[in-house]
């Protein structure tokens, strides 16, 4: 495809931006430019991220470090088994008006941000968890039958401990499917501590540079991003991975009938070509390849894939499944 000299403007726009939020991040966070890379095209596609790992590997501080990079509002709720969903979207109050009058008045919640750090999301309750979906889903809280829009551009990255299951609740398929991706946060190697102590025990301290000015910036790139168009046949092998992770699809593989109950939904086709678009533009290209469909897989199907029984008492992980898909579909 020709690109007209404004396409052209627009590829190199979105690539320096990216790349230099994502340089802005790296100045706080050693060692994890996959999961840095990783939230940002979930965050230039329009989708929330679930952050997976041990506690003390950064995830606050990268979320936090994202907020910082592109100058929009950061909110952090700390999940607890105690916490009810109106500590989230707020709630209604009384209060007295210049008459004496006394009136209902909505107290905004945490939700209230452009950017939302739902840490240890799975140590609330499903009643409160449920209180987020919507905010996710519908971009609106509804509070005593009255909707409040949230700001866009909104983002929810949510952490969860994997080691620690004690007085946690798991979460639903259903919520886990709103995510966009879920990335695995790596524990750093001996070189990034060396470097995570020089950063953090020091007198000073690395500063982070406001790369984006306004939350429309940030819309206008998230629409670049769905200007990028898509061959059929790039936009098949997509549907066709998806369909691989059926285990009743004509299409599965041996893994997914063995160790899957039930394969990703229609949100994980959507994650794929999005994340795909994002991977064109940064290496230049105003198309979509198959190599950047695959890319886009572990991230964006992991979650979406329920193993069954003998899937989980034998330990196999849906990076497995995901794996043996992509080598089967090649070509």
């Amino acid at each position: 495809m020709t690109q007209t000299p404004n396409l052209e403007n627009q590829v190199e726009q979105f690539r320096a931006s990216f790349t230099r939020i994502r340089d802005e991040m790296m100045k706080m966070i050693v060692g994890q430019k996959e999961i840095v890379e990783g939230v940002l095209v979930a965050f230039f596609a329009g989708g929330h991220v679930l952050l997976e790992g041990v506690p003390g590997l950064g995830k606050t501080m990268l979320v936090r470090t994202l907020a910082e990079a592109v100058d929009l509002k950061f909110a952090r709720v700390q999940f607890t088994p105690d916490l009810m969903p109106a500590d989230i979207v707020g709630t209604n109050i009384i209060t007295e008006g210049e008459h004496g009058r006394k009136e209902f008045t909505f107290q905004p919640g945490p939700v209230f941000a452009n950017i939302l750090l739902a840490d240890e999301i799975n140590r609330a309750t499903p009643k409160t968890q449920s209180a987020l979906l919507e905010a996710m889903q519908e971009q609106h809280v509804t509070v005593g039958g009255t909707q409040h829009p949230l700001e866009p551009p909104f983002l929810v990255l949510a952490t969860q401990n994997p080691l620690e299951m004690e007085g946690t609740y798991p979460l639903p398929e259903a919520q886990l499917d709103r995510f966009f991706f879920k990335l695995k946060v790596l524990f750093p190697t001996a070189d990034d501590l060396q470097t995570i102590l020089d950063r953090t025990t020091a007198k000073d301290s690395p500063v982070v540079s406001k790369v984006l000015r306004s939350p429309a910036e940030v819309i206008t790139l998230r629409e670049v991003v769905r200007q990028v168009p898509m061959a059929k046949e790039v936009q098949t092998h997509a549907i066709d991975i998806v369909l691989a992770t059926h285990p009743d699809n004509e299409r599965a593989t041996p893994l997914t009938r063995k160790y899957v109950r039930y394969g990703a939904s229609p949100r994980g086709a959507q994650a794929l070509i999005l994340a795909a678009k994002i991977h064109a533009l940064l290496d230049g290209r105003y198309h979509v390849s198959r190599a950047d469909i695959d890319q886009a897989a572990a991230p964006a199907l992991r979650h979406r894939i329920i193993l069954n029984f003998e899937g989980e008492a034998e330990g196999t992980s849906t990076d497995e499944v995901i794996a043996e898909i992509l080598k089967l579909t090649a070509g």
